[in-house]
């Protein structure tokens, strides 16, 4: 039988022209090339408003499913303990990093980009540890739902996927109601996910036509360091740790999720590739229990390349204002600002907000440095995102083979290429899901 072609591929094709056309535009009409930034932000509203039902469904599904309440809080605490170590390793690296090549030495700080500053910092959330908390804490048991808010949906998720497995036997109908309405959410994505070449140009062309090439010369090393830090990170830390406890190379996963990270590089936010990355991963063969805790989980907890920008661009503020940060400031003001930016890893602009906060509380004094990099900060995020992604794609590979839900050959399967992923309905719907393998093998995983 004929297998039917993947017209996906000219979409992506699509969305890569689209880049390039919309820095053509930004390049050479930058008054009208800033008017498209609605188009951009247009497409990621879009994806977003789809984040917070993919959430609670595939927690939901994932918690529901399991007749062990353990193995939840095995896996979340699995998740959480390694998330915390990456982190701190993510920020160590930064600073090492930044503390070689000093980032902002010789840059000084003008009016205009002063009083960008001070508007970041205006915006910048200041709240402190208790109202973070009681943030988690949504209005109503629905209103997780309608608000978007991705920490406030998992606690919802968890606790009807909790209520639903108590339920036993009767709560099945409950997880079929879900998976049915999981499917529609995957297919209403898959239908905006055809507005891509459209909101890539849109968001392109506005940043370019609002930088210009002139303003990102002067910023080069700190954007350069930053790549550069994030690649050690992704295919250094990452790539052995994978290696060595899952025995998958990183680069065959990295190609599997191509198009994944092509898609954040067009929006700048790995929250537009949430909901494919939990698909591709129970295709890969992790069990929907893994997946359902870890991705959702990871998105709030597992900020590497979040950690990795904080880290920098605070010593380049530092040291653009003539005025370095020590090395206890330096901990002290990034550990607080790693705590600040938990559930906003796919926020696009949420970093720039979380830095200002973060220098506001610890040294107001360098503050109006956040200017120098509110016109670079668009690019930089790209590589935040996409950092971060690849964190939590190779987290949920290694918490699936240290709690042995995982099927491996399926997994040699589709990274060989030989298990195409259903791109049609970006779900695995094959005749052999991979739940069905994993629970054949739990108990010999203790």
């Amino acid at each position: 039988m004929k297998t039917p072609r993947d017209r996906t591929h000219y979409l992506y094709v699509a969305v890569i022209a689209a880049v390039v056309a919309g820095i053509a535009v930004g390049l050479a009409v930058p008054d009208f090339a800033v008017e498209l930034k609605p188009v951009g932000t247009a497409f990621v509203n879009l994806i977003k408003m789809m984040i917070a039902p993919v959430i609670f469904c595939t927690i939901v599904l994932g918690v529901g499913s399991i007749r062990q309440a353990a193995k939840v809080g095995r896996v979340g605490g699995l998740a959480l303990g390694y998330f915390l170590l990456m982190s701190t390793v993510a920020l160590g690296i930064g600073l090492v990093v930044g503390n070689i090549i000093h980032p902002g030495a010789g840059l000084h700080l003008d009016p205009s980009i002063a009083e960008a500053g001070q508007k970041a910092a205006g915006d910048a959330p200041k709240e402190g540890l208790d109202d973070f908390v009681l943030g988690i804490i949504p209005t109503s048991l629905l209103s997780a739902l309608t608000d978007g808010e991705v920490l406030q949906t998992l606690l919802v998720a968890l606790l009807v996927g909790f209520a639903v497995q108590a339920m036993g036997t009767r709560g099945e109908p409950v997880l079929r109601a879900v998976e049915v309405i999981q499917r529609l959410v995957f297919k209403i994505l898959a239908m905006i996910m055809w507005l891509a070449p459209i909101g890539a140009f849109g968001a392109m062309a506005a940043v370019v036509g609002a930088t210009g090439v002139d303003a990102l010369k002067s910023l080069a090393q700190i954007m350069l360091g930053f790549y550069v830090t994030c690649a050690i990170f992704v295919f250094v830390v990452l790539a052995v740790i994978l290696w060595t406890f899952a025995r998958v190379n990183i680069f065959s996963l990295l190609r599997y999720l191509g198009r994944e990270f092509l898609l954040i590089l067009s929006t700048s936010s790995s929250e537009s590739a949430l909901p494919r990355l939990i698909a591709k991963m129970e295709h890969l063969g992790i069990s929907k229990p893994v997946v359902g805790i870890t991705v959702p989980t990871g998105y709030s907890f597992n900020l590497d390349g979040t950690a990795i920008y904080l880290t920098m661009a605070s010593l380049f503020i530092a040291e653009a204002m003539g005025d370095p940060l020590s090395v206890g400031e330096q901990i002290s003001l990034l550990v607080f600002m790693i705590i600040a930016s938990k559930g906003a890893a796919g926020i696009t602009g949420a970093g720039l907000a979380t830095l200002a906060g973060g220098l506001q509380s610890h040294r107001p004094d360098l503050v109006d440095g956040v200017g120098l990099i509110v016109g670079i900060d668009r690019f930089m995020s790209e590589a935040r995102a996409l950092t971060n992604f690849a964190g939590n794609a190779v987290a949920t590979v290694l918490i699936g083979t240290w709690t042995g839900e995982i099927d491996r050959d399926k997994t040699r399967a589709v990274l060989g290429g030989r298990d195409p992923f259903d791109e049609s309905t970006m779900l695995d719907d094959g005749p052999s899901p991979a739940p069905q393998p994993v629970a054949a093998s739990a108990p010999s995983a203790g």
